[in-house]
């Protein structure tokens, strides 16, 4: 969640399940889910010369940046009629917009293109609340961070208009820059249920029209359930206000073909990617539809705010929702170890235990989205001003398994460290900065810089695994590993002790190897014996207090293709994705999806954009590339969907559970699970906010005729299912569905 102002308090009771006896129920019936009865595609397609896909962004180095704290390229836009008086050009009040823009974007394109982004990650880009929203101390507060929608058609006037937008991508594109915008679409802005007249009371726009607020909403675009009271409830942190936000209702089919239509709007404009803001607060199935409509028109790199490390109660359904709803996610459990460790000075061990769970948790772990500073959290070194620290923050970022992020101004030191209402040093909206520096000399942006062209040059750092290589309180050494190709890092955290790096082994072939990094953290050059089994002994290497090295081999072409990477990771025939790796061959091959040929839309060495065909089995199904000479590669797993989905709100009432007791929803589609009573691919579990109805909402196939029942998971791990036969349901063609049914 984003940590924005809490402007009011709004609460509200939750009635939690209480519970009797269970009785026996049947096993479902037998069912066979859909399948498709079309031929497979053929492969003959005229091949595109560019990319036909953004679904995977493995090889780029992300920069969020929020918009009006970048750069002030246009100062006619600085006190819009449309918005007045929400600006401060003396740069003192924090909570009003300073001038930056898409212009100013544009006209640092080179800046970043020197810094090796291959991609930015702008603020929300929609008109917000057009009028002063007061705080609790009555100063004027307006949504310059971009997350007080108010009309998602629009862009925000502060920003600049749709030729502005415009010009920023074809400038990013120019440059070989990518441009993911942040979506906020759980809820819009500000409301006090004791004053309809705060702020813009949570107003609903399109294109200029209102269609509701907060207070008079007779058609249900929002919920109408108060406050998040616990933030480890399901319910609570999808069905409530997160903060005191409108909270929308996206089961009205009305709310979903409004944020349908508004994504497509700007995904018209060439965006690239879309970050998700506040995924934990909207139904995972009801994303997984929306997901779904992007992805039968766009093929883009998808990622959500998930605001949880893995001691969260909630984390098993953040995984959940990694693995199963087709968007990836920010790496927060990674952010929590790398600023405890280097930060906080905690043990290395913490850093490694999280990279482990990662790798073992995550079906992509390599699409996590990983970051030092965010727009949510102090400043690293409002926390802790040691900028060795941070740049060494800064390498395992960049070289741990994931896709770094860098949050503006890092690169040149930014910071505030004042103290906010909260008791945070350097705490919201001080961690917004105006950006002082567009030098290129600082030591953090020529590390950030040659990070990322190590990514572009060695697949390791895109698609390889972790492991350790050597390990105390203070060092830790790593090694990345994609086939034959390697990347071996060393950092050492103390601000006095040296540590020879004793009996380390690495997977770097026998030669003398210099640090990436130029020395520039003081890395010298490795001297690797030959050994055997991959473990190659090192020649004596002491590192130092405030080290860090990175040393790279990129082993010789082969023959046969390596795919490291597939985007986006779920979807049906007809969605095009990017198959990525090495080795491919500029003569285009062929492509197979669960052994049905598929149509090849773009080849190169190390891309493959192709359509997944029809006639694949729903679920996991592997995907091969063949060279134009023959050879086959190895596989990488994608999930086919039935087909087109819609999201459905599956409710079952009379229902009789004990304490402990979860129940949950499977059916003879794929997408609920082929009947499996495994709990990391049924859903659930249902949400009893009034005991005994339990709801979740799924996503399904359009227009299926589909079959479905309840179980009840007990807190021992036993099951009891549903009596009688199973239910059945027409799925809509659009929009959402509901269905009802009694235990």
């Amino acid at each position: 969640m984003h940590r924005r102002r809490r402007l009011t308090l709004v609460g509200t009771a939750v009635s939690l399940a209480a519970a009797s006896a269970v009785t026996a129920a049947a096993a479902p019936s037998s069912a066979a889910p859909i399948r498709s009865a079309a031929a497979p595609s053929s492969t003959a397609a005229a091949l595109s010369s560019t990319p036909v896909s953004t679904g995977d962004m493995t090889s780029d180095v992300i920069y969020q940046l929020l918009t009006d704290r970048f750069y002030n390229g246009d100062t006619s836009n600085d006190n819009p009629s449309s918005a007045p008086n929400l600006n401060d050009p003396t740069h003192s009040n924090w909570q009003e917009y300073w001038g930056g823009d898409f212009a100013g974007v544009t006209a640092k394109m080179q800046y970043l293109s020197d810094l090796g982004v291959g991609a930015i990650w702008i603020s929300p880009p929609v008109q917000n609340v057009n009028v002063p929203v007061p705080d609790s101390s009555g100063n004027t507060t307006a949504g310059y961070h971009g997350y007080w929608g108010m009309d998602f058609y629009t862009p925000e006037p502060h920003f600049g208009q749709w030729a502005d937008f415009d010009a920023m991508v074809a400038a990013a594109h120019a440059k070989g820059i990518k441009v993911i915008m942040d979506w906020a679409v759980n809820d819009t802005n500000p409301e006090d249920t004791s004053n309809p007249n705060y702020g813009a009371g949570g107003a609903l726009k399109q294109n200029g029209t209102t269609l509701s607020t907060y207070d008079n909403d007779p058609n249900g675009y929002f919920h109408h359930n108060g406050g998040v009271a616990d933030y480890n409830n399901l319910y609570d942190v999808e069905y409530q206000n997160l903060f005191n936000l409108a909270d929308l209702a996206q089961e009205n089919p009305a709310v979903t073909n409004y944020v349908q239509g508004a994504v497509d709007t700007w995904l018209g404009h060439g965006v690239d990617g879309i970050r998700m803001d506040a995924v934990k607060h909207m139904p995972g199935g009801w994303l997984k539809g929306y997901v779904d409509h992007i992805e039968n028109s766009h093929s883009v790199f998808m990622y959500g705010e998930w605001a949880d490390p893995s001691s969260a109660a909630l984390w098993p359904n953040e995984v959940k929702f990694a693995n199963t709803d087709g968007q990836s996610l920010e790496n927060f459990d990674l952010n929590t170890a790398v600023r405890d460790v280097f930060a906080s000075n905690a043990n290395m061990s913490e850093l490694d235990s999280e990279l482990s769970r990662q790798q073992s948790s995550f079906n992509w772990s390599n699409d996590l989205v990983d970051f030092v500073d965010s727009q949510d959290e102090n400043r690293f070194l409002s926390i802790n001003n040691n900028t060795t620290l941070l740049d060494q923050a800064t390498v395992v970022n960049m070289t741990v398994p994931g896709i770094p992020s860098v949050y503006y101004g890092d690169e040149n030191y930014l910071h505030n460290d004042t103290t906010n209402s909260f008791g945070q040093v350097g705490g919201d909206p001080y961690n917004r900065p105006m950006i002082s520096s567009f030098a290129e000399n600082s030591r953090n942006f020529g590390i950030t810089q040659k990070l990322a062209a190590l990514r572009k040059s060695n697949p390791a750092l895109r698609y390889g695994s972790s492991t350790q290589r050597w390990i105390n309180n203070d060092v830790y050494v790593y090694e990345r590993k994609f086939y034959n190709d390697t990347v071996l890092v060393a950092v050492n955290k103390s601000t006095s002790a040296s540590y020879p790096l004793t009996n380390l082994n690495t997977a770097l072939p026998a030669g003398s190897y210099n640090d990436v990094l130029g020395g520039s953290l003081g890395g010298g050059t490795l001297t690797v014996n030959a050994g055997t089994g991959g473990n190659n002994p090192t020649g004596a290497y002491t590192l130092n207090p405030g080290q860090a090295a990175v040393w790279s081999y990129v082993a010789p072409a082969q023959s046969t293709p390596q795919v490291g990477n597939i985007g986006p990771t779920i979807g049906h025939s007809g969605d095009k994705v990017a198959v990525t790796g090495v080795n491919f061959g500029s003569a285009a091959g062929t492509a197979t999806v669960g052994g049905v040929p598929a149509t090849v839309d773009y080849w190169s060495g190390g891309e493959a954009d192709i359509t997944i065909p029809s006639g694949v089995a729903p679920g996991t199904a592997p995907v091969v590339l063949t060279s134009a000479g023959g050879t086959a590669s190895n596989s990488i797993n994608y999930h086919v969907e039935t087909g087109t989905q819609v999201p459905v709100t599956f409710t079952v009432t009379g229902t009789s559970t004990s304490p402990g007791d979860e129940i949950y929803l499977a059916g003879d589609q794929d997408e609920l699970g082929n009947w499996s009573t495994d709990t990391s691919v049924a859903i659930g579990p249902l949400l009893d906010p009034n005991y005994p109805t339990w709801f979740s909402l799924a996503s399904v196939p359009a227009g299926a005729n589909i079959q479905f029942k309840f179980f009840i998971k007990h807190s021992d791990g036993t099951v009891t299912w549903e009596g009688g036969s199973n239910h059945t349901y027409t799925v809509p063609t659009s929009g959402t569905g509901n269905v009802t049914v009694a235990w």
